[in-house]
């Protein structure tokens, strides 16, 4: 079994955001960030323990991809999305967001596991190709009139 210094030094080694929230009332607050959450978001954990993790969606909080985790959260699963985030300077990034329940021997849902991996170039990447498919099908109709 892993001992809790070895599991520290893991998850603070990991390249992408890791959280863990509690449950209290209907949020879901911060309990721990490791230091790639920082990074990531421009946050230092002591500006965001206790708060529930939607501040990072500011005010974009209409995304196909957060009804799918409020469903999760509600269902007590897992799930995993890709969605729009702001940094604290108010940057966008695309994260995608893995969350995980997690419950004690009881079968009680005690925490959730939150990791957060920055996939913009994945994304922006995915919007030119499908701008260019696009345009390259309006050049072919266009063509095929001719």
């Amino acid at each position: 079994m892993i001992n809790a210094k070895l599991l520290q030094l893991v998850v603070d080694a990991s390249n992408d955001g890791i959280v863990v929230a509690e449950r209290e009332g209907d949020d879901h607050i911060l309990i721990y960030a490791n230091p790639a959450f920082e990074r990531l978001t421009g946050y230092a954990v002591d500006d965001i323990l206790y708060q529930d993790c939607r501040f990072l969606q500011g005010d974009d909080r209409d995304q196909p991809g957060l009804t799918a985790i409020r469903q999760a959260l509600r269902n007590q699963q897992a799930c995993r999305q890709i969605v729009r985030n702001y940094r604290k300077d108010g940057t966008p990034f695309w994260n995608e967001l893995s969350i995980s329940p997690v419950f004690n021997d009881n079968d009680q849902l005690t925490y959730y596991i939150g990791i957060q991996k920055d996939v913009t170039e994945q994304v922006e990447a995915q919007q030119r190709l499908q701008a260019l498919e696009a345009e390259l099908a309006a050049l072919r109709a266009e063509q095929s009139k001719t």
